[in-house]
């Protein structure tokens, strides 16, 4: 019987979970079983749409869809404009046709995040806040543009 010698098996199982370029697959789940003998290692894809997909360990989840669910509230809200044609102008885009709107976020994430436990209590809605304005801050900052979601990019 041939047998196999591993000099450095860490190395070769961590290739065999994370690819050998060190980027962790994070929709992949592995089983291992074995005996004195051999080790089995069984690669098994995750969805992110199964209910129980081991993926969200803390909830995440359910925290990415009230996060969707609060943001969606924010569109056509108090603070959009209300004659025809400006519905869907919102304070935030003001800010960014003036360069206002990244500062504005991060202050808005440190004002949320800072009152968090301190005004009623340690409500959700000061989280949500937070996520969302660190949601505009990735846009704000150049991370994502409007030509992602097929707009215009504001000039001067």
């Amino acid at each position: 019987m041939p047998s196999l010698i591993l000099t450095n098996s860490w190395s070769l199982l961590y290739d065999i979970m994370y690819g050998p370029e060190d980027e962790q697959n994070f929709a992949t789940r592995y089983t291992f079983s074995g005996s004195d003998d051999l080790i089995d290692i069984t690669k098994i894809p995750v969805t992110v749409t199964d209910k129980k997909n081991h993926l969200w360990k803390y909830n995440e989840d359910k925290i990415l869809k009230d996060v969707e669910d609060y943001v969606t509230t924010t569109y056509h809200g108090h603070y959009c404009g209300d004659s025809d044609g400006y519905a869907d102008i919102q304070t935030i885009d003001l800010m960014a046709a003036k360069r206002l709107a990244a500062g504005f976020c991060q202050a808005n994430i440190l004002k949320y995040g800072s009152r968090y436990g301190d005004k009623d209590g340690r409500n959700k809605r000061d989280l949500m806040k937070v996520i969302h304005y660190a949601m505009l801050l990735l846009h704000f900052d150049g991370h994502y543009t409007r030509k992602d979601n097929g707009l215009t990019e504001f000039t001067r």
